[in-house]
């Protein structure tokens, strides 16, 4: 059975899901585009999915950095500092 995709308010994606929803690109697309650090093959599906979960921080090389910013179509600066979902505050 398929999921069905619910509307999302773009303020509670994760700023790494918003680029790439906005580049067109899925995760494994996105993935394929990023060279892993030995460069002999890419990035899976798995790491981009962790990168927006919030699961763990990217630590990129110069080159991955480079494909990243590629594949989605911004600038260094354009960059979230954090790719995980947006940190909620409570109001007391």
């Amino acid at each position: 059975m398929s999921r069905k995709k619910r509307p999302v308010n773009p303020e509670d994606m994760p700023p790494l899901q918003r680029l790439r929803e906005a580049a067109d690109l899925t995760q494994a697309q996105l993935a394929s585009r990023i060279p892993d650090k030995s460069r002999t093959k890419t990035l899976s599906r798995q790491v981009i999915s962790g990168w927006e979960r919030g699961e763990y921080e990217p630590e990129l090389t110069i080159p991955q950095t480079k494909a990243l910013c590629r594949a989605l179509g911004v600038s260094l600066d354009d960059l979230p500092d954090d790719f995980g979902p947006p940190i909620r505050t409570l109001l007391t």
